[in-house]
Order: C-alpha cells, then structure tokens, then sequence
C-alpha cells in the first residue's frame, strides 16, 4: 500500500470545491497529501481546508482566478513559499460560462470559455512545470471527459431540452492532446501527465435534474447501470497521483462505467 502513499507530498487542485473537486481533494488528503485547494472563491477553499484540517488532513486554501495571469504566477510563487514544492497538479477547473451549442454561440461567450478551460489551464501547468523541471520530478493530471474521448450521444437527452456543449466537447478534446505533448515533452525531467476523464456524475445530475429522461437513458445505456458517485473518482485520482502509478504517463484513464466502450 506504500505505493499509493502520498506523505510528503504537495498536491495542487483547482476547483477543488466542486463536485468532482470536493471529493478528489478528500482522497488526495486521505492519501497523506498536503492539498491546495484552489479558485476564484476564496472563503469556499477556506472553509473546505479548514473541513479536511479539523478531520486530521493537511490543507489549505487559496484565491486563483485563471482568468488572470497574475493571479495565476502570484498563486504558484505563494504556494512555493509557505509549502516548499508542488509534486502534484490536479487540472479540475472548468468554466461552463456560454457553454452552448454552436448555432447559438457567439465569439465572447467561446472566448470566456477558453479563457478559464484553455489559456488558463495552460498557463498555470507552464508555471508549476518550472518548477517541476529544476526538481527533477512532477506529474499533472488534467480532468477531462467523457466527451473528450467520443462524439456527444444527443438522442440521451430525450425530450429534457439539455444538451452537450460545442465548447464543452472543445476543450475535453484538446486537454487530452495537451496532456499527450506535456508527457512526451516533460517526461525527460521525470514529469508524468495523464487525463482522468470521468462519465456522469450521479450526485450532481440527481440535485440538478431529478429523475429525467436523460437519467435513464444514461444509465441504460452504460454497461455498469448507474451514474458514477464519490468513491468511483477517489480511488482512480489517487492512483495517478501516486507512485502506483510510476511507468503511466500520456494515458486517457475513462472512468465511465463503460459508456464509451461500444
């Protein structure tokens, strides 16, 4: 078990409050990690670091707008001074601003997309990939989808008048080219990079929607029959973050209880 131990380690997650990002920042603290909880909501990382600190865990909380360049260089540095290193970065933030379909988006709503699912992603993996380079170690793992592993499946949405994104599928395509050129590239200074891209996530859909048609169809039409919960994430993100891990690295691990398997 020594294997997936991540003592000793500083593990960075943005959108670490959200639904995947509250349970994978758990995970990752219950691995022994110190965890950096990151986004543009400072009081809700707070409160969250401060949850996993009276449990026993190691973590804290910090302001990242990814929208910003500054924010971004001024997190990364701060991060380095309090803790030291950055073994681990976790790409979970995802803007679904103007997220819409193609014959209804325009330029502005594209762009504040990218800005947050693209140019920030990017900018902040170039800032803690600095250095990860002079240490000589590092692995990032970016959180896709499912939709960046297969064309959408409009027909599951029945009659609810829900859609998936153009943008959206975008930006889940393209975070697994990224994270194939940062593997190739950076694994020369022992840097690893993998995409986790998880199916549909149950307590999320189920408080969104309800019972809906789309529900059903999507757990009709995936082999396990259901939505994905907490533990299904926990387990695979703390793999990748681990020496488990060691020999993987430009890997697209679909967590989707085979969705995408016909």
């Amino acid at each position: 078990m020594q294997l997936f131990s991540l003592e000793g380690k500083v593990v960075i997650i943005t959108g670490g409050t959200g639904l995947f990002g509250k349970p994978m920042a758990l995970a990752l603290a219950e691995a022994g990690a110190h965890v950096v909880i990151a986004s543009r909501q400072l009081a809700a990382c707070e409160s969250y670091a401060a949850q996993l600190t009276e449990m026993g865990y190691k973590a804290s909380g910090a302001q990242l707008d990814l929208k910003d360049e500054r924010s971004i260089t001024g997190f990364v540095k701060q991060v380095l001074k309090d803790l030291g290193q950055i073994d681990v970065l976790v790409n979970n933030a995802v803007s679904r601003e103007g997220f819409k379909n193609l014959d209804a988006m325009n330029k502005t709503e594209w762009e504040n997309a990218q800005a947050v699912n693209s140019t920030g992603m990017m900018l902040l993996t170039k800032e803690v990939l600095g250095d990860m380079c002079r240490r000589g170690s590092g692995n990032i793992i970016n959180i896709g989808s499912i939709q960046g592993a297969v064309g959408p499946h409009f027909p599951v949405y029945g009659e609810t008048g829900m859609t998936s994104p153009v943008n959206y599928t975008y930006d889940k395509w393209a975070m697994v080219g990224f994270t194939k050129w940062i593997a190739n590239y950076y694994g020369k200074w022992n840097i690893r990079c993998n995409c986790l891209s998880p199916g549909g996530y149950g307590p999320g859909v189920s408080e969104a929607f309800g019972e809906t048609d789309f529900t059903r169809n999507y757990k009709r039409l995936t082999p396990l029959g259901r939505f994905a919960g907490d533990a299904d994430i926990k387990g695979p993100v703390v793999f990748l973050a681990s020496e488990a891990s060691a020999y993987i690295t430009g890997h697209h691990l679909l967590v989707d209880g085979g969705w995408t398997s016909w």
